[in-house]
């Protein structure tokens, strides 16, 4: 099976030695060919959320060229593929450039969700020690629909003892452009996120979508609080001691 890697922008920036080697390895261990189309850029979520939809549509047509000859698109972002699942809407007057974006939004997934949904695998043979919570992002779970993947993924990780995150539901305060234009209601919110994250006494907070985990973590780490933040991907990758 091949499939196509989106990094995302934060993932090529930020986390490409960790989050984005761990996404190759997994899926190539997991019988997957992968290849990562060097013409990929932001999927324009920003601009898209932020109003310019004229704008966000030519960077739609750049991805949508991108990545038409693909077989399968894998994300380490649930939040980036449900922006990819936004191109039919953003072309609904265009029906040329509205089928295109339905063919991209058809084939793309996030990482958890393509594995149990697509490779039909729930134990990748993964190994992690921890004390472990798990933030569900809102896009992935609101905009996506994905809940259940991750957990299935996480449940048979050997030696992870997992404890849910009270208040799941809420927004650690990222919302993109939100965290920008409204700086002091999104501190509260990731306070608020550190807050429940230390009631469950987790050595490791786990995530899905690389903007809540840098928020979540640089909150983390400015108040000292000894908690590692990692991306699933990370843990689906690690195998013990």
């Amino acid at each position: 099976m091949k499939v196509s890697l989106f990094l995302t922008c934060l993932a090529d920036v930020v986390y490409p030695a960790s989050v984005g080697q761990s996404t190759v390895e997994v899926l190539e261990r997991l019988g997957c060919e992968v290849d990562f189309p060097k013409k990929q850029t932001c999927c324009g979520q920003p601009a898209f959320n932020s109003g310019f939809h004229r704008e966000s549509k030519e960077v739609a047509q750049h991805m949508i060229k991108t990545f038409e000859h693909a077989e399968y698109v894998v994300s380490p972002s649930g939040s980036c593929v449900s922006m990819l699942k936004e191109y039919p809407h953003l072309f609904a007057d265009d029906p040329d450039w509205a089928d295109r974006a339905s063919q991209l939004a058809d084939k793309s997934y996030e990482l958890t969700q393509f594995i149990v949904e697509v490779l039909k695998v729930e134990d990748v043979g993964a190994e992690l020690e921890a004390n472990v919570t798990y933030h569900t992002s809102c896009h992935m779970t609101r905009l996506l629909g994905v809940r259940d993947a991750p957990m299935k993924l996480l449940a048979n990780v050997k030696g992870l003892k997992f404890t849910e995150l009270p208040n799941k539901q809420q927004c650690c305060g990222f919302g993109g452009t939100f965290s920008v234009k409204m700086v002091p209601i999104s501190e509260q919110m990731v306070n608020e996120k550190v807050e429940h994250i230390e009631e469950t006494n987790a050595d490791v907070l786990i995530g899905a979508d690389l903007g809540c985990l840098m928020n979540i973590g640089g909150r983390i780490e400015r108040q000292g609080k000894p908690v590692k933040v990692m991306h699933i991907a990370e843990v689906l990758n690690s195998q013990g001691s």
